[in-house]
């Protein structure tokens, strides 16, 4: 399956300045930033590392962490460049290198696929990046031999660079494959051109959507949340954060929330629940609400949320496995943990971090939490179970096996009136289902939600 995107569709955003060659012995600018990238683009398709963990800005890579907030931001569009357009720049390379490469050569293809970032992608100078992409190769023992072929692949590239890009799925091949199995040629090239558009920022406002979306120049999608194309600082600086007035959600991920219907002063438990998007739309709309996660260190940074929010709720930590609370709830929340290809646009580097198996095991981890969350819902309690997989193996899938298996509960079929917006999003199993190619809206740019599952349950009584 491919999907074509000619030379006129590059994303042309990020404008750091250009650079000239440097005296001998000078610093190359923005050099460290271009190894840095290159480092840790070999740690996600080599290592399966997600870069999420690698560039925080407190915890993250030693070397991502050394350079400036200017250089971090050219490091992360290079990176999220260079994975969400990958089989595309392999398959321009392919074509220039007439020769396999050694081996031991994968050091100087992420070089390559750093530079080729740059040239195709972004808007950076082409003398700038090839310039710099030989200093880098030059600077790296295993590298120094091959500057002269990064030189001539990347000025050649540059040159043919108005030509139309090569006709391929920028998604590995078992991605591309079972997306299209579960839902069809047209529609899986939809969401895979979808991926190839850089995200927008979604906020869930605590009041007057419209306002909001007037304030940060953007718009008020169907479904109740803001949506802005591209900000032009950080969302700290943003009018509201300090007093708490919104918090970044995707518009996806803000439904399953709104499925419990209304839960004011009822006690209602939020399962995996950092970083806590969700706990604070269940405090918002008047839960009693107890926030569970297995991690500390991700509760706290729920904690952290909601006191700036101002909303409240009982956090606990541990596995909801051996948990036995005093009193079931009235309606538990299980947006469980996934293998997150919905979030691709998002997260360009879930595509080469995860793998078919670990949809399998995930899809076993997400059962076994559903079993618990049924456990922990009182007689005719609602249960609603969610997750930001596109795969049918985590969402309708895993429901109608554990229905099949399961005794003492019964799905509570969504409706299309429930929630604005959402009639395109249910199916007619009654299940909530969203995909980057839904949601159309003026431009391609500021259409399309992540990916996300949802099925709500009722508990016998």
């Amino acid at each position: 399956m491919v999907v074509t995107q000619p030379a006129s569709g590059r994303a042309k955003r990020h404008k750091p300045g250009g650079s000239s060659r440097p005296a001998a012995g000078a610093p190359v600018a923005g050099l460290a930033a271009r190894q840095a990238a290159a480092r840790l683009l070999a740690a996600v398709v080599d290592a399966g590392t997600p870069l999420d963990g690698m560039t925080d800005a407190s915890h993250g890579h030693p070397q991502y962490r050394a350079l400036d907030e200017r250089d971090r931001a050219l490091a992360r569009a290079i990176l999220n460049a260079a994975l969400r357009r990958r089989r595309t720049i392999e398959a321009v390379l392919a074509a220039r290198i007439d020769r396999p490469l050694p081996a031991n050569a994968r050091t100087l293809l992420h070089v390559l696929h750093v530079a080729l970032a740059q040239i195709l992608f972004l808007d950076i100078p082409d003398s700038a990046a090839v310039d710099v992409a030989v200093e880098h190769a030059k600077a790296d023992p295993r590298t120094a031999r091959f500057a002269g072929l990064v030189n001539a692949v990347l000025r050649g590239a540059a040159r043919d660079k108005d030509k139309a890009l090569p006709d391929v799925a920028d998604a590995p091949d078992w991605f591309a494959a079972r997306l299209e199995a579960a839902y069809g040629k047209a529609r899986a090239e939809a969401i895979l051109a979808a991926h190839r558009l850089e995200p927008t920022i979604d906020f869930t406002v605590k009041s007057d959507a419209a306002d909001w979306a007037d304030k940060f120049g953007g718009v008020t999608l169907p479904t109740g949340s803001v949506r802005v194309a591209k900000l032009d600082g950080p969302v700290t600086a943003l009018p509201g954060f300090e007093d708490g007035q919104w918090w970044v959600q995707d518009a996806a991920a803000a439904l399953p929330a709104r499925l419990m219907g209304d839960i004011a002063r009822r006690r209602v438990a939020d399962l995996c629940a950092a970083p806590g998007g969700k706990t604070a739309q269940l405090a918002l709309a008047g839960a009693d609400v107890t926030a569970f996660d297995i991690s500390a260190n991700r509760l706290k940074r729920l904690q952290q949320n909601l006191a700036r929010l101002g909303l409240p709720a009982k956090t606990e930590v541990g596995d909801i496995a051996g948990h036995r609370p005093e009193q079931l709830f009235d309606a538990v929340l299980l947006d469980a943990p996934c293998s997150s290809t919905g979030t691709v646009r998002r997260h360009p580097d879930v595509l080469w971090t995860k793998s078919e198996a670990d949809i399998v095991k995930l899809a076993g981890v997400q059962r076994a939490l559903l079993g618990e969350a049924v456990r922990l819902t009182k007689p005719g309690g609602t249960i609603v179970f969610s997750n930001c997989s596109l795969d049918p193996l985590e969402g309708e899938q895993l429901v109608a096996s554990f229905l099949a298996e399961t005794t003492g509960v019964a799905l509570d079929p969504i409706s299309a009136d429930e929630i604005p917006g959402i009639g395109d999003f249910v199916t007619g199993e009654g299940y909530l289902r969203t995909t980057p190619a839904g949601l159309a809206m003026a431009t391609p740019q500021l259409s399309g939600l992540d990916g996300f599952f949802a099925a709500r349950f009722r508990k016998a009584g």
